[in-house]
């Protein structure tokens, strides 16, 4: 069923029925007063909202190019000396760094005439604030012409940090980070080229313009989302997930699982408001849409069927490199149309488990607590897409029958009323997770009740995301509020 209307919906319906003035005719006290005398243009102009907020009525498709194939890292070198790379910035982390991929990407570096280079290997698991303006600073004093990024999403965002930071030598971290956390300004000039070369197969950072952190003094994570920082070249080398952890294989796969899901049930672009004044101002997330929608829905499908062969075998390389594939598809897809409500609730649940419950999960070799991404979006995926179901039935009975390893013509689909199909994708999405190992809710990694109202506090702000989630309202007044409270009750425990 459909949420029911909360108090304050009811009253402002009350309150409206009841203005006297509502209606130029009913609302008139005079008795002389006849519909005849009002001409055309006055009751246009009577019936037209003064102020009245345009949607949106077109969106763009924004990818970077990508290579896929076993042993393509070895090849970077030449891309770079076809670029004319006069000095390169090299970002990976202390992990990477004694890993085949770093050493595949530096040999291949070398094999090439006056290409110089230097390696910066201290970029952090779940980068804060702190991490970016470290990184910043020392591609600023280096003035790299070029950047090359090694490793997850974590290397790779941070790399797109400090190559805009690099243009923009004298801007702040908080100038370009999403509003309202930051001022969310404009990037208005060419950044330097940037090669991502990906290691888990998760995030799909190498085909987007989004990067993201953790604002640790405010306790959740946000970010820089923007076509300009993609990269020019993703390199998708199957060889570079060998050395994943089974965990790292599990919870970057859930990034994958939820970037498909969130993008393909967002709002469709046409209801996302306001219309942008100027091409440069139409945000990377637009909202789903026709293009975006063919990548999401492949990448959904080849997550559930691939993701548990990986997490039972991780030596199976067909499953490994079908995921690798699905994390850059579904970052096209999102890339493009954008996620919503386990996105925007997991970046205060990994950013408050630094100070709350400390939980760290097995198979990061980190020395802080950790909640990796992908875990702490699945955290609330059950609940979020019962929620979100009543929005678009055929859309989220599609989900299910992908869940069920089924189609949507199959008759234990087609029976379900659409009132009952968010009870039942509920029951499939988190019968997949558990079949993962995935904890079972918030309860699982430390949360209580009583930690409600600060993971609805660390949610409000993100509306990058919140704006494209269906179903929830006024996002930044009560009915939001309510709206997620219920959810993140909904996640302590399944």
């Amino acid at each position: 069923m459909a949420p029911a209307a909360t108090r304050s919906a009811i009253f402002r319906l009350i309150n409206a029925a009841q203005l006297q003035s509502a209606c130029p005719c009913h609302g008139c006290r005079s008795a002389t007063h006849t519909h005849g005398r009002l001409g055309l243009q006055q009751l246009r102009k009577l019936a037209t909202p003064v102020n009245a907020v345009q949607k949106e009525y077109a969106f763009e498709v924004a990818a970077s190019n990508l290579r896929f194939g076993e042993g393509v890292t070895r090849e970077v070198g030449m891309d770079l000396k076809n670029m004319k790379a006069r000095k390169i910035g090299v970002f990976t982390d202390p992990v990477v760094a004694k890993l085949k991929p770093l050493q595949t990407a530096v040999e291949s570096l070398q094999s090439q005439q006056d290409l110089p280079f230097e390696v910066f290997d201290e970029v952090v698991s779940e980068p804060t604030e702190e991490s970016w303006r470290r990184a910043i600073s020392w591609a600023r004093e280096r003035d790299f012409s070029h950047f090359l990024a090694v490793g997850g999403g974590s290397v790779i965002d941070t790399a797109k940090t400090a190559n805009l930071f690099t243009v923009y030598k004298d801007a702040d971290l908080m100038d370009f980070v999403n509003a309202p956390i930051g001022k969310g300004l404009p990037i208005e000039k060419s950044l330097r080229p940037l090669i991502a070369v990906p290691t888990t197969a998760g995030t799909g950072s190498e085909t987007t313009g989004t990067a993201i952190f953790d604002v640790t003094s405010r306790a959740f994570k946000t970010g820089i989302a923007n076509r300009a920082l993609k990269p020019v070249l993703g390199i998708v080398d199957t060889a570079n997930t060998e050395s994943c952890p089974v965990e790292v294989h599990i919870s970057a796969g859930l990034d994958v699982l939820f970037h498909s899901l969130e993008s393909y049930t967002a709002i469709p672009y046409t209801e996302r408001t306001p219309r942008p004044t100027n091409p440069i101002l139409r945000p990377a997330y637009q909202g789903s849409n026709p293009v975006a929608d063919i990548f999401s829905l492949w990448a959904l499908k080849t997550t559930v069927k691939y993701l548990p062969r990986v997490a039972n075998d991780v030596t199976d390389h067909e499953a490994r490199s079908q995921m690798l594939l699905a994390a850059s598809f579904a970052g096209i897809g999102f890339g493009n149309a954008g996620v919503h409500l386990c996105h925007g609730m997991s970046y205060p649940i990994s950013g408050l488990n630094k100070q709350g419950p400390k939980y760290k999960h097995p198979g990061y070799q980190v020395n802080h607590p950790i909640i990796p991404h992908g875990i702490s979006v699945a955290l609330t995926g059950p609940a979020v897409f019962q929620f979100t179901a009543p929005s678009s039935p055929d859309r989220h009975r599609e989900a299910l029958a992908i869940f069920n390893n089924t189609t949507v013509t199959d008759p234990t689909i087609t029976s379900i009323p659409d009132s009952e199909i968010g009870a039942h994708l509920y029951e499939s999405i988190a019968r997949f997770l558990d079949g993962l190992g995935v904890p079972r809710g918030l309860k699982a990694v430390g949360y209580t009740k009583e930690d409600v109202p600060m993971l609805v506090d660390g949610t409000i702000p993100q509306r990058r995301v919140l704006d494209l989630a269906p179903n929830i309202g006024d996002v930044a007044g009560e009915d939001g509020r309510e709206h997620l409270t219920r959810i993140l009750e909904a996640s302590l425990e399944y």
